[in-house]
């Protein structure tokens, strides 16, 4: 039986215990409304604290591949890429996390290398199905390795591209990116915008054949 369900005294019972268990049931009731309020001032700065790094997850995430407007500089990805390899690498910025991949049938792909749930490093693993996956191993995010798309897991969005060519000597460059879900052609069409006119042109970008015919009007 609980302090405060202690029974009422028997007759003859001695006034000052009553007195010094009045006083214990006092003191637990305290004892108990202070444990209640630490445990909810505890649960108030985990909750705070956990919200706190949403938004610094949230900010770190604002940065994404394909956010500029400006066609990045062609950076070189491998002198040689085989079937069957992948790369790492730092593009557009050093800051981002980028992956290009061979695959068996000789298709070249790239994309950054950062997982859009947040922010993982993004893994291409050989062994799983006939083209790999593209893995994220901190909350299990599967992405296609031909499409980028989200397979499997938390992944809100698929992983943008990053643009390769392959040069006559076989070496690989990455020459664009791509916003998440963006389609290749809107993407090359905002980058090379009017610094390419006959890339654009050749693309079917809008308003590529007048930029082309003001360049030809300048020269």
């Amino acid at each position: 039986m609980s302090v405060t369900e202690q029974p009422a005294p028997a007759p003859g019972q001695d006034p000052d215990g009553d007195a010094a268990a009045e006083q214990l049931r006092d003191r637990i009731s305290a004892d108990s409304l202070t444990t209640r309020r630490d445990y909810l001032r505890i649960v108030a700065t985990v909750s705070g604290g956990l919200a706190v790094g949403g938004i610094g997850v949230a900010a770190g995430m604002l940065h994404r591949h394909g956010d500029s407007e400006k066609l990045p500089e062609a950076k070189l990805v491998a002198d040689q890429l085989a079937p069957g390899q992948s790369v790492a690498f730092r593009f557009p910025g050093e800051e981002d996390r980028a992956l290009a991949v061979r695959l068996a049938d000789g298709t070249l792909v790239g994309y950054s290398a950062v997982c859009t749930h947040l922010a993982c490093a993004v893994l291409w693993r050989e062994d799983r199905g006939v083209d790999g996956e593209l893995y994220c191993p901190c909350h299990e995010g599967v992405f296609d390795v031909r499409t980028g798309e989200v397979s499997a897991g938390p992944p809100p969005r698929p992983l943008p591209m990053v643009f390769l060519t392959e040069q006559a000597d076989g070496s690989v460059w990455a020459i664009a990116t791509a916003r998440s879900g963006e389609p290749a052609k809107d993407a090359l069409c905002r980058q090379f915008g009017d610094s390419r006119p006959e890339t654009t042109r050749r693309l079917g970008c809008p308003g590529a054949d007048r930029a082309a015919s003001d360049e030809s009007g300048r020269t």
